[in-house]
C-alpha cells in the first residue's frame, strides 16, 4: 500500500461505518443479527483461549479472506484485548504464511490499521 492509499483509507472511519451498517441490518434482519451478535460475544469470550488470542486468531483469518472491514473489526478489539504491535505483526506473518501473497497486500492493510488505531489511541 503505498502512502496516499494508507492517507485515504481510515480504518477507525471503516469500523464506525460497519457498526452503523451492522445496526441498519439489525432493523431488517432483527434474529438473524441477534443470533450472530451472540454467536460473537460466546465464540470470542475468554475460556480456554484468551480473548486476545482469540482476536488474533480472527484478524489472521480476515487478512486471509481478504476482508477489510473485519481486519478494522478485529485490529480495534484485539487492541482493546490487550494486544500488542508486537503480537499483531506476529499474527499477520502467520497469515501470510497460511495465504501467501494476497494475505501480504491485506497484511499491509492490517498492519496500517494498527498503526491508525494506535494514533488515535496514543
Amino acid at each position: 500500500m503505498n502512502d496516499a492509499t494508507k492517507q485515504a483509507v481510515s480504518y477507525p472511519d471503516r469500523l464506525r461505518d460497519v457498526k452503523k451498517h451492522s445496526q441498519t441490518l439489525a432493523v431488517a434482519q432483527p434474529s438473524v443479527m441477534e443470533a450472530f451478535e451472540n454467536l460473537h460475544r460466546r465464540a470470542g469470550a475468554a475460556d480456554t483461549i484468551t480473548t486476545k488470542t482469540k482476536e488474533l486468531m480472527a484478524l489472521a483469518i480476515s487478512v486471509t479472506h481478504g476482508c477489510d472491514d473485519c481486519i478494522a473489526h478485529h485490529v480495534h478489539d484485539a487492541l482493546d484485548a490487550g494486544a500488542t504491535r508486537e503480537e499483531l505483526a506476529e499474527a499477520l506473518g502467520v497469515a501470510v504464511l497460511m495465504g501467501g501473497g494476497p494475505a501480504m497486500i491485506y497484511a499491509s492493510h492490517a498492519i496500517a490499521a494498527v498503526d491508525q488505531f494506535l494514533e488515535r489511541a496514543g
